[in-house]
């Protein structure tokens, strides 16, 4: 397959189309109600699963008229299994995406996937649970999905994380797991970096999933990482065949492009100088940027102002409390003190493409590493917009 970028939209279009029917011959694993069934079930309207389907088409960069193909792919989303293994964590991940108030489209179809093997949820335990697994490994070898949350425990304290009746440990399992996956997602950023477990000092040796195979492995990092995200990168792998393409640390960058700040809706404040000097002031109730109180906004790369948590309802900063930075390597040891602001970090601002100290924004002074932001507001003030 060639390229993204080599394709028109008219290529593109017609593998899509070859592609979906290529997976249609596949043997249906699961013969239960077909997915418009599901979601009628539980009170969606065809008009709310096209809306859906469209969001989708939106999220990786697609024209509309895709968007009745991203609905054929979810109906033969049922042909590919997923294997989800948990490692050194808190199924956080997992429960984010299943356990919402109201189910939405994204965990209805995360129930809707042929889940092989996934410990919170199947009823089957000890050696019967095992044998699942060793069960779907075996039957879809070169074909299965594996998602897996969760670092890694590695070295001297690989022992730290053991597994069923044969002691198996998670490294040897997530081992033997990836060498015949189809694809590899590290879902959480636990399982993409490392995560709380990898924080300083690191006593069980944790690492990325990344670390322990020589597959290709996409991560979606977050803690937790949005469910769009997750859904999302699961269908562009069933649309294209192949992989996203990948940012220097293996995140989609449909998803991961943008920083944070680049999105947030306190922007304008942080551009004019404007900041909460303490949580509960009159700037935090007027909507004032975040940064002086901690925000990483600025250092972190995430779409969560798109996509919202609690049921797409709202996210950290836009309730005041500014971001950790959790979709980024190692933030447990490199952001900080969460409540305050990283003062010596540098970070690119859009003025000639320098960067600033971020304890120098707002100020005005042109310093050895770059120009302030007050200086940037100023000229955006007397410059005209890009055509």
């Amino acid at each position: 397959m060639k390229k993204d970028n080599d394709m028109s939209f008219d290529t593109l279009y017609t593998n899509f189309k070859n592609r979906i029917k290529e997976l249609e011959k596949l043997p249906r694993i699961k013969e239960e109600a077909s997915i418009e069934e599901v979601l009628n079930e539980k009170g969606f309207t065809r008009r709310d699963f096209m809306k859906w389907a469209g969001a989708i088409t939106a999220m990786l960069a697609l024209p509309s008229s895709f968007t009745p193909l991203m609905a054929d792919a979810i109906k033969v989303v049922d042909r590919l299994p997923v294997i989800w293994l948990h490692m050194a964590e808190c199924t956080g991940c997992s429960e984010s995406l299943l356990r919402s108030a109201h189910p939405t489209i994204d965990s209805l179809i995360f129930d809707y996937i042929s889940l092989e093997y996934h410990e919170t949820l199947m009823a089957a335990v000890g050696w019967q649970a095992e044998q699942n697994l060793e069960h779907a490994m075996e039957k879809y070898k070169g074909r299965y999905i594996l998602m897996v949350e969760g670092g890694i425990p590695t070295g001297g304290m690989e022992s730290a994380l053991t597994l069923g009746p044969h002691a198996k440990t998670g490294k040897s399992i997530a081992v033997e797991a990836s060498e015949n996956a189809a694809a590899i997602f590290a879902i959480g950023t636990c399982s993409a970096f490392g995560g709380v477990q990898a924080a300083a000092p690191n006593p069980t040796g944790a690492v990325a999933l990344s670390k322990v195979t020589n597959k290709p492995v996409i991560n979606v990092p977050g803690c937790p990482p949005s469910e769009k995200n997750i859904v999302g990168t699961l269908m562009y792998y069933i649309l294209y065949g192949t992989l996203p393409a990948l940012d220097v640390y293996n995140r989609p960058k449909w998803a991961y492009r943008l920083r944070i700040h680049d999105l947030c809706e306190r922007r304008g404040h942080f551009d004019a100088g404007e900041f909460v000097e303490q949580f509960g002031d009159e700037n935090a109730k007027d909507g004032y940027c975040l940064y002086k109180v901690g925000c990483k906004g600025p250092y972190t790369f995430n779409n969560c102002s798109k996509n919202k948590f609690n049921e797409d309802t709202s996210w950290p900063v836009q309730v005041g409390f500014g971001c950790i930075g959790c979709s980024e390597p190692n933030f447990w040891d490199t952001m900080g003190t969460v409540n305050e602001p990283l003062k010596d970090k540098k970070f690119h601002v859009p003025l000639g493409g320098l960067d600033a100290t971020a304890d120098k924004i707002g100020l005005g002074l042109l310093i050895a590493t770059g120009v302030g932001i007050a200086a940037h507001a100023a000229i955006s003030a007397i410059k005209p917009p890009k055509e």
